[in-house]
């Protein structure tokens, strides 16, 4: 009866490592590169962002395995508008993104497609591309920030990237359309110690905002603004600042999340 019992355990020993799940997996490892960046169409200029979910997500689906496939893991772009990701599977891909510019996929509220902008290519070694987009807004600082007391103040001029009429024309369509959807909501003021600065390197102590109700801005679009940091920066120190503004207009649309368009990073020293 033992000898019996031990019998039937080897061999299901040997069954099991038969099994699938002993196997080695012999695929090799992710090694491709792609890097990308985001320009606006009209200038050419790169465009500025955050670099994290609040910033341009790029979305990777490879197409080689068929229809329905799932999508990669998203990924950021960086705070200048480029992209990079070098662990990739050798394949034919979908590269879609999504950012504070109208939105490249669009469809109706039923599913009907209204424009597809995205890019279809093959990875393979390193594959560059270029995305042209239409930002809805264009963000800067004029002239130098001055320096008082540990404050900094700033002047930001704020202007569409895409005219009302023209963002109307390519949103209307896709449904649940509301005025609102124009309106400037906020200008932050980011002040950080890092040259990365923005909402997700920002010091909370000095970073500031001024926020708007309505249509309240539309008659501030290219008027200087004047912007002040809070608290009191020590002296002698080095932090960097930057602007940013958006809109009342989700992307993806129905994501909750409202993204800003961002000024060049200045530094400044604090006396």
């Amino acid at each position: 009866m033992k000898l019996f019992k031990i019998s039937g355990m080897f061999a299901a020993l040997l069954m099991l490592s038969s099994c699938s799940m002993f196997e080695i997996d012999n695929y090799d490892a992710p090694e491709e590169t792609i890097r990308g960046e985001v320009v606006d169409v009209k200038t050419g200029n790169p465009v500025l962002t955050d670099q994290g979910s609040e910033g341009i997500r790029v979305r990777l689906t490879e197409l080689s395995w068929g229809p329905n496939v799932e999508h990669n893991p998203d990924f950021y772009c960086r705070p200048d508008g480029t992209f990079q990701n070098t662990k990739i599977f050798k394949g034919n891909y979908n590269i879609r993104i999504d950012g504070p510019f109208i939105p490249l996929v669009r469809e109706t509220a039923d599913g009907v497609p209204l424009a597809d902008e995205t890019i279809t290519t093959d990875i393979k070694g390193v594959t560059n591309v270029k995305f042209e987009v239409e930002p809805f807004l264009n963000v800067r600082i004029v002239g130098d920030p001055t320096v008082s007391n540990g404050v900094i103040k700033a002047k930001v001029v704020v202007e569409r990237g895409v005219s009302e009429q023209d963002f109307r024309d390519k949103i209307q369509p896709m449904g649940n359309w509301n005025d609102s959807f124009l309106n400037m909501t906020d200008i932050q003021f980011f002040v950080s110690y890092s040259n990365s600065v923005g909402y997700r390197a920002r010091d909370d102590r000095w970073s500031s905002a001024i926020n708007y109700t309505g249509s309240e801005f539309n008659d501030k679009f290219g008027t200087p603004i004047t912007i002040t940091s809070n608290g009191q920066i020590p002296s002698g120190r080095k932090v960097w600042v930057r602007a940013a503004a958006r809109i009342n207009f989700d992307t993806p649309v129905g994501s909750g999340t409202r993204r800003w368009n961002y000024s060049e990073p200045i530094e400044v020293m604090i006396p």
